[in-house]
């Protein structure tokens, strides 16, 4: 089992590793889970684009890892992932740095619309549907693209949840658009096995990120102690864990499947929406999320 953390300085140059030789583009890469699979990623041979909405943190982060010595096997794309042009670049990106590409996680996310379903933002509601879905299409479109015609195969993963296989986890807009993803995942490993394309959806439970725990981390973990029946948190680089199974060839008979990784909280029966901090009032409350971006969160209250 790998350590719960990681640095950046333990992605270092490695010979070999099971991705050794591999291209991957990583998409919400330059915080929380996203981050974290970078790190395994390049700690395991593969060479990396980030793709990511917010520049800052993108550049920060290929500050971190060109001191750690490991940014010759990375670059940053400043990606928006519901828009179609800059999809095709990053992926454009990954073959014109490093000649190919073998690897799509399409991780990028955000809260979205919220609220009760009487008040919600019809305009909230379609703009969450094009981060969380569109991107994932988009992700699997341009990444069959280059994929198909190396003629190698290739693994394509999308972050799900488990707000998209039950109601209890996630607001409405959320859970439905994850459920989208995974039924994607489903239909894109029939279309593409023949290339020997895999695609596979990853579905988290509570997992302390910027995201979850939205700066409130007491709270947070407050949460996950009452809810997950798993001792300890759930980290980013379990999330990167299950990546690197399915992106490696440990995972080259998997496809089409939903890996949960939660500390047996849908087991459990999850109750999380409305115990967050950020989700507590959401009865009167109504508006739009946009998680670690850099864009500013919109409130109205009821």
């Amino acid at each position: 089992m790998e350590p719960a953390t990681r640095s950046v300085g333990e992605a270092k140059e490695q010979a070999d590793g099971r991705l050794a030789g591999k291209v991957a583009v990583i998409t919400g890469g330059a915080s929380g889970m996203g981050r974290a699979t970078v790190e395994r990623f390049l700690d395991e041979g593969a060479s990396v684009v980030i793709g990511d909405l917010n520049a800052d943190a993108g550049h920060a982060f290929m500050a971190e890892l060109n001191q750690a010595g490991c940014g010759e096997r990375a670059r940053f794309s400043r990606t928006d992932v519901a828009v179609e042009d800059d999809v095709a670049a990053m992926t454009e990106l990954a073959v014109e740095a490093f000649g190919r590409l073998d690897v799509v996680f399409n991780n990028a996310g955000i809260g979205g619309a919220f609220g009760p379903i009487t008040e919600l933002d019809v305009d909230a509601w379609d703009e969450t549907f094009a981060i969380l879905v569109r991107s994932v299409m988009l992700g699997t479109k341009h990444a069959a693209r280059h994929m198909i015609p190396q003629g190698s195969g290739g693994s394509i993963i999308n972050t799900a949840s488990i707000a998209g296989v039950g109601g209890g986890a996630g607001p409405q807009a959320y859970s439905a658009a994850k459920a989208a993803v995974i039924s994607l995942a489903q239909t894109t490993a029939v279309e593409l096995a023949p290339h020997r394309i895999r695609v596979n959806a990853i579905c988290p439970g509570l997992i302390f990120t910027p995201l979850m725990h939205s700066g409130n981390e007491a709270q947070a973990e407050e949460v996950m102690r009452e809810t997950q029946p798993w001792p300890g948190r759930g980290e980013g680089a379990d999330i990167a864990s299950a990546a690197l199974f399915l992106a490696s060839d440990d995972g080259q008979f998997v496809s089409g499947q939903q890996l949960v990784v939660d500390g047996a909280m849908l087991a459990a029966g999850p109750r999380i929406h409305g115990r967050m901090h950020n989700t507590r009032n959401l009865h009167r409350t109504a508006g739009m999320a946009y998680g670690t971006t850099g864009k500013a969160a919109t409130v109205r209250r009821l």
